[in-house]
C-alpha cells in the first residue's frame, strides 16, 4: 500500500487539491494521481471519496476541514469505516497517529508563519510520525530548503502556488511534490 502512494507522488509532481464541487469535476482528469480533499461534510464525504477512487486517484481527506467531524480520534475512524479514502491530512498529530493506527496514509500540515512554528516542525515530526508533512504557504523557498535538507521525511509545498515558475523552485528546494487548488496547475 506504502509503495503505491510513493509512485504515485513520484509520478505526479502536482498534486490537485479540491475545494468544491467545480475542483472535484477537473481533477478526475488531472496527470495527478493523488487528490486533496479539502471541503465536504459528514453527509457527503463519502460520495466526494467515491468519485475521486471511480476516476482511480487515491483520496486524501484533509480531516480538519471536513464540517462535521471532531479534532477527536474517533473522526479518523469515521473515515476509514464510512468512506473509502486512502488517506487523511490533518495539523494535529494525534489525529495521525490514530490514522497510522488504522493503516491510512498520513500527511501533517504545518502553516509555517513564524521561527515558533519552524521550531516545532522537528519535535512534532518526532511525535507523529507521518508519511509526509505538507508546508504552508509554499512561497518561501529558503524556508522551504532548510526543512527538506532537516528531515528525511518527504515534503509537500502548498498555498499560494499559481505558475510554473512556482512549482520549479519549489522542486528545486527540495520538496517531493506541490499541491494546489488552482486547476491551472493541474495540468502544467
Amino acid at each position: 500500500m506504502k509503495k503505491q502512494f510513493r509512485e504515485a507522488l513520484e509520478d505526479s509532481p502536482i498534486i490537485a487539491a479540491i475545494k468544491d464541487d467545480e475542483g472535484l469535476e477537473k481533477c478526475k482528469t488531472a496527470d495527478s494521481r493523488i487528490i486533496f480533499i479539502l471541503y465536504g461534510d459528514i453527509c457527503n464525504i463519502g460520495d466526494i471519496v467515491s468519485q475521486v477512487k471511480a476516476a482511480g486517484k487515491i483520496a486524501m481527506v484533509h480531516i480538519d476541514l471536513i464540517n462535521g467531524l471532531s479534532s477527536k480520534e474517533i473522526a479518523v475512524d469515521f473515515v476509514k469505516k464510512y468512506t473509502d479514502a486512502d488517506g487523511i491530512i490533518t495539523t494535529k498529530p494525534a489525529l495521525i497517529k490514530r490514522a497510522k493506527e488504522l493503516e491510512l496514509y498520513t500527511i501533517l500540515r504545518f502553516f509555517v508563519i513564524d521561527s515558533m512554528a519552524y521550531d516545532n516542525i522537528p519535535k512534532q515530526l518526532k511525535s507523529a510520525k507521518p508519511d509526509l508533512i505538507e508546508l504552508l504557504p509554499a512561497l518561501m523557498p529558503k524556508v522551504i530548503t532548510r526543512i527538506c535538507k532537516a528531515t528525511s521525511t518527504p515534503v509537500i509545498a502548498g498555498g499560494l502556488v499559481s505558475q510554473k515558475e512556482d512549482i520549479l523552485e519549489l522542486l528545486d528546494a527540495g520538496v517531493s511534490c506541490v499541491s494546489s487548488t488552482n486547476p491551472q496547475t493541474w495540468f502544467l
